[in-house]
This record gives C-alpha cells, sequence and structure tokens, in this order.
C-alpha cells in the first residue's frame, strides 16, 4: 500500500482480500457441467423407459390414441 498525498494505492490482492489465481472458475466450471450431464441423463434415462401408459399423457399419445378408437 503506497500513500501519495490523499491518494491511496492499494494492489489488487490487498484490495480483494485474496488471491486471483482462477481456481473458482474452474469449480464453477466442473460444477456446471456435472450438473447439466446429470439432469441429462435423468431426462433422456426417464424418456427411454416411458411405458404405454406415460405415452398417452403425451399430445402424440393422445392424438395416436384418438385415431385408433
Amino acid at each position: 500500500m503506497e500513500k501519495h498525498g490523499d491518494e491511496v494505492h492499494i494492489e489488487t490482492d490487498e484490495a480483494r482480500g485474496g488471491e486471483s489465481q482462477g481456481t473458482m472458475r474452474w469449480v464453477l466450471g466442473v460444477g456446471l457441467f456435472l450438473a447439466i450431464a446429470l439432469l441429462s441423463i435423468i431426462w433422456i434415462t426417464g424418456a427411454l423407459t416411458q411405458g404405454d401408459v406415460e405415452s398417452e399423457a403425451t399430445v402424440s399419445g393422445k392424438v395416436e390414441a384418438a385415431t385408433e378408437e
């Protein structure tokens, strides 16, 4: 920290109270990727294991059921 008259000059790390290594960006990036991957797996496996009863609840299933009657 330097003082020139009334001006105080502080280093970036002192002002932030920490270091800027970029570790948090990696943690957030990996967490975001894992969340997207997990939700995609849940969605895809649910769609693949959908039975006949569940398919009638969709719009295309209702149209198909109405045309079969």
